[in-house]
């Protein structure tokens, strides 16, 4: 190593170990003047030599060239988002829960950690051999956008691990936020120089998060709380490093030994009423803080407790975010609304006057339904009390009758469409009123959105204004007109050049090679969504084989995992609807297959080809800690090989599979006879 090297080194370190105590331990350990003269050091020798550059180098903070873009890039380990609790009495109902997945006893303490839950944005940090090599937003959950650049210039992000023998990898969660005295002058700057003020930290923290120019976010002085570590499962430590934890509250600790700014209010909580405690006194001691949050995180302690629980299909089933009271405000209700949406669903929406709430604007509360409307007894010109639900939906809570002026009329739902004029329907056992004029043109429009959209045929340049024009000009009358639409015709519309109309030609051309799965999405069938179509794209493989199914054999599709009656009814539904026969035949007519493709048939025949998989039609109940496989890992393995997993044992369980500490599912299935085995047994059973 030459002398400027081995300098160079040894100032990084210096100069990191020193804002890693200012920063994130606020324990300053080196005077200002000190630093300054050791950074400009290291920024001299850098000049001169740049080869001795290294993205951990403190003067790398300040931030690079302005990107082009940013590129969507795949998590290693996906960010689910967590569900919400808004009251002590829905945090004891999801601990009930907890208890029954782990086969607990009601009333069983578990010790967990409660956490503020930071009104922030979530970002994944991805690092290799102790150094930062991706940061991403959260995005879908699986996928975010590269805004790495950006990351590294906030201070309490550590570029390098404060560890000597770092694991090859570690994945970090946790939020980016702007602190209210941060936001505060970044907003005063802002009006100095007539620009448009940010609405609240959050909204700062996002679009700065977004900036193309590093620069910038490194000018606005971010900070970051870590809160959630991955490490790769055959890491050990090194001699004098921290454990590898086996807890979140360790892990936690390892995270703030190795760089990291934790949060300090986080605590140890024995049981559920230690959990109650916490919240309450977040809820009034949050006011001193010096950044927004929006409640607490209430996580199971145990690492292993929390695989075992494992995860619904959008949430961990160990934590849950308990949100505090939504603030209220009080507006006079100026008149009532009706959106008509792609199902034909006539929504009551109260348009008042404006009102702030959570940092926001409010003008607009959707009412729901008939029954919500009444329930309010809402009369024009009355006074409402609006609140954000979660701090992000607005609704009406109730209305002050004393307020109301005399002889004010009733408000009730229309008896007509308001945008086709036909008559409404609402049929028995539903809350929704609908209008079922296939032609309406609110539900034409619904529908060409829902088809678009990024889960569906994800069609780029059709955007909702557009639809709209090409829905009132008649140009479009159903989804398979769109693929009729010519340059020249688009081109004539408001908005469109040229260039723009032949990019949507060759955009709507292209999503004919869509999936076979999104092409079932995009049709809009009531209650399948996205993983519901994925899940009946892979049993049938085309739409006349669902068809098929749905009018015939219903039972074939509630055999598959996660799809119940509803949906099956739902299905015969939509395809016995002489509507829906002909935007079939339509889209057929315009090149769509509605079926798989034959690389797709060919690779599930290749998969399949031997025999049926070892565990079709068999039904698994699992309870216990097993010694290798987490539940969700027991789950999938017996998913993937042709079986079921219940939550419940009956006499047509096939086996129960029992590891350490079982609870009463071992003991009703002794009682009544159903083969009980061990992880030993299960592994047997899956060989083919």
């Amino acid at each position: 190593m030459s002398s400027g090297q081995a300098r160079a080194e040894e100032l990084r370190r210096l100069l990191n170990r020193a804002a890693h105590a200012y920063y994130v331990l606020d324990a300053p350990e080196m005077e200002d003047a000190v630093y300054d003269r050791l950074y400009r050091e290291l920024l001299e020798l850098e000049t001169a030599q740049p080869e001795l550059i290294t993205s951990d180098s403190p003067t790398q903070r300040v931030g690079g060239a302005p990107a082009d873009g940013f590129q969507s890039v795949e998590h290693r380990i996906g960010l689910l988002s967590l569900d919400n609790a808004f009251s002590l009495e829905e945090l004891e109902a999801w601990y009930a829960r907890l208890l029954k997945v782990l086969d607990r006893e009601p009333g069983t303490p578990l010790a967990m950690v409660g956490e503020l839950k930071i009104d922030g944005n979530a970002l994944a940090l991805s690092y290799e051999h102790g150094l930062l090599v991706r940061a991403a937003t959260r995005g879908d959950g699986e996928r975010g956008e590269e805004i790495t650049a950006n990351v590294r210039t906030i201070r309490t992000v550590p570029k390098r691990l404060l560890i000597q023998h770092p694991p090859a990898w570690v994945e970090v969660r946790g939020e980016a936020l702007i602190p209210d005295a941060t936001f505060a002058a970044i907003n005063a700057e802002r009006e100095a120089r007539g620009e448009a003020l940010f609405a609240n930290p959050r909204n700062a923290c996002a679009g700065t998060l977004r900036q193309l120019d590093p620069r910038v976010v490194a000018a606005r002085g971010l900070d970051f709380f870590a809160y959630t570590l991955h490490l790769p499962e055959d890491w050990q430590p090194g001699p004098d490093e921290p454990p590898r934890p086996t807890t979140q509250a360790e892990a936690l600790e390892w995270l703030q030994a190795a760089g990291f700014k934790v949060n300090p209010n986080r605590q140890l909580l024995p049981d559920l009423a230690a959990v109650e405690a916490f919240f309450s006194r977040w809820d009034t001691g949050r006011r001193q803080l010096a950044y927004a949050t929006d409640g607490v995180v209430v996580k199971l302690n145990d690492l292993r407790l929390q695989d075992t629980a494992g995860f619904t299909q959008k949430a961990p089933r160990w934590a849950i975010a308990l949100k505090y009271a939504a603030e209220e405000a009080p507006s006079k209700l100026l008149r009532l609304a009706c959106q008509v949406g792609r199902t034909g669903a006539v929504t009551p929406v109260a348009e008042f006057e404006p009102v702030p709430l959570a940092g926001t604007s409010v003008s607009r509360a959707t009412l729901h339904n008939a029954d919500r409307l009444a329930e309010l007894d809402l009369h024009a010109g009355d006074t409402i009390v609006v609140r954000k639900a979660g701090e992000i939906i607005p609704e009406v809570v109730r209305v002050l009758p004393d307020l109301r002026p005399a002889g004010a009329t009733r408000l009730e739902l229309p008896r007509v469409c308001p945008e086709c004029g036909s008559g409404l329907v609402r049929e028995e056992g539903e809350a929704a009123t609908r209008c079922v004029n296939s032609s309406c043109p609110a539900i034409l429009r619904g529908a060409l959105r829902h088809w678009v959209s990024k889960g569906a045929l994800d069609v780029d340049g059709l955007g909702a204004k557009l639809i709209e024009q090409l829905v009132d000009k008649r140009h479009v009358k159903s989804i398979a007109d769109l693929y009729g639409l010519d340059a020249v015709l688009l081109a004539s519309l408001e908005r469109m050049g040229a260039k723009s109309a032949e990019n949507l030609v060759t955009a709507l051309a292209a999503s004919k090679a869509q999936p076979w799965h999104r092409q079932l999405y995009g049709l809009g069938i009531h209650h399948v969504g996205e993983v519901n179509a994925k899940a009946l794209a892979k049993a049938f493989a085309s739409i006349e084989a669902l068809e098929s199914a749905a009018r015939e054999t219903p039972e074939w599709i509630t055999g598959i995992h996660g799809i119940g009656m509803e949906i099956a009814q739902s299905l015969q539904q939509w395809f016995a609807t002489p509507a829906n026969q002909q935007l079939l035949e339509g889209l057929k007519k315009v090149g769509f297959s509605l079926a798989a493709s034959p690389e797709d048939l060919a690779a599930a025949d290749a998969a399949g080809a031997d025999a049926a998989p070892p565990l079709a039609g068999q039904t698994f109940v699992l309870t216990g800690t097993l010694p290798n496989l987490s539940r969700s890992q027991a789950q999938a393995l017996i998913e993937a090989a042709g079986g079921k997993v219940s939550g419940s044992v009956s006499k047509k369980t096939s086996y129960v599979v029992a590891g350490a500490e079982a609870g009463s599912k071992l003991s009703k299935a002794e009682a009544l006879g159903v083969a009980v085995l061990d992880e030993a047994g299960l592994q047997e059973l899956l060989e083919p």
